[in-house]
């Protein structure tokens, strides 16, 4: 009986590559990737940022401009057209009212309209109801 010789796997044998490290072409290209995906997330973070504040302001800008109407007709000063600045927070809202004929000679528009300023771009807010110019 003829016997083959073994031999012993040696230790490499068993795992001929042990991940130990990353090699500079994978830390390069990571650090590539990384270099375009951090500019465009800190890009949609500003944007997500500016709509925050757009919204929040406009809902301010919007109770503003309901409150001087509703003012404006409990009041009766409607007729009249005026202006002036509201301060909310520390936010300014100027706004203007203006009445207009409606499609019946009766009937008058009444508007509000609020402007804002939001990171240097203005933007409105407006508010309209109609009144009988017949009633006291």
């Amino acid at each position: 009986m003829r016997c083959k010789p073994t031999r012993s796997p040696s230790p490499r044998a068993s795992h001929p590559k042990a991940p130990g490290a990353f090699t500079l072409a994978e830390t390069l290209a990571s650090l590539a990737f990384v270099a375009v995906v951090i500019p465009v997330a800190v890009h949609g973070v500003r944007v997500a940022n500016l709509a925050a504040q757009v919204a929040d302001r406009r809902l301010v800008a919007s109770h503003v401009a309901d409150r001087i109407l509703n003012e404006l007709v409990a009041t009766g000063r409607w007729n009249m057209a005026s202006s002036g600045i509201v301060q909310e927070g520390r936010h300014s809202f100027s706004w203007r009212s203006q009445t207009t004929t409606w499609e019946r000679a009766s009937l008058r528009e009444v508007s509000v309209r609020v402007t804002y300023s939001v990171q240097g771009n203005e933007h409105v807010a407006l508010a309209a109801t109609l009144v009988d110019s017949a009633q006291p």
